[in-house]
């Protein structure tokens, strides 16, 4: 598996459970929380996905 795509599983894996996370903490999927959970996660992910690959 390339660099590229092992950052972008990464990216999406991140975003998934970043975006979800406040739902288990009782917000809405839709909420700013979900959102700003989700930019959180998916740069979360995309570092550490560069980190486990360079």
């Amino acid at each position: 598996m390339s660099q590229k795509s092992f950052v972008m599983l990464g990216l999406f894996i991140g975003s998934s459970i970043g975006g979800y996370a406040p739902v288990l903490l009782g917000a809405s999927l839709f909420s700013y929380s979900s959102l700003i959970g989700n930019a959180v996660g998916g740069l979360a992910g995309i570092y550490v996905a560069y980190k486990m690959t360079s």
